[in-house]
């Protein structure tokens, strides 16, 4: 089966796209919420973020998310630092995962795939763009937050620009008709990728 890298920047609508391929009956992992899980129970884990963040990292056994976000998002060190204790947990699960999985390919969804180097683990690429104006105003909608710790949390990814060279296929989400149109003929060509591939 293939693994096919999903990705793009906050706000650029990776959830939307996942979605789509998801209706289509492409099985979906959505690294960003096992990444949440592996956070709340595993031991291990929990014992090593501490040991980089200090006890108020949790509370009651649960992560403090608010208090752990402004840390790592005003240190690229710690950010770091947090992202070498989840990710390579995160893939021995998706792993796992993907061995339970039949079909001729799997979306691996990540917000920082070309970033952590992840891409280099997949057979193939999507990532998502959109306009920064756009990208702060569905964060801001979407989130309770404020303007400045959306753009602090977006100057820890790429540009755009940097990350459309390195992607298989790039798929603009402005206008959802065309969004969805987009994703169908990904799709489409995905399938008869994996096909002639057999």
């Amino acid at each position: 089966m293939k693994i096919v890298g999903l990705t793009g920047g906050i706000g650029s609508g990776k959830t939307t796209i996942a979605k789509l391929f998801q209706a289509m009956g492409v099985p979906v992992y959505i690294a960003d919420t096992q990444a949440k899980k592996i956070l709340e129970s595993s031991k291990v884990v929990r014992a090593k973020v501490i040991a980089l963040l200090g006890e108020k990292a949790y509370s009651n056994k649960l992560p403090n998310r608010e208090y752990i976000a402004q840390l790592v998002f005003n240190d690229p060190a710690l950010l770091g630092g947090l992202n070498a204790i989840i990710h390579p947990q995160v893939h021995i699960n998706f792993k796992q995962w993907a061995q339970k999985q039949d079909a001729p390919y799997c979306i691996k969804e990540a917000a920082i795939l070309f970033e952590n180097g992840g891409f280099a683990m997949c057979d193939a690429t999507i990532l998502v763009t959109a306009p920064t104006k756009l990208k702060i105003e569905r964060v801001l909608a979407r989130d309770n937050t404020s303007l400045t710790s959306v753009e602090q949390r977006m100057e820890n990814q790429w540009e755009d620009e940097k990350k459309i060279p390195m992607a298989s296929y790039v798929i603009e989400n402005i206008d959802f008709a065309s969004t969805k149109n987009q994703v169908q003929k990904v799709h489409k060509t995905l399938l008869s990728t994996c096909i002639s591939n057999l």
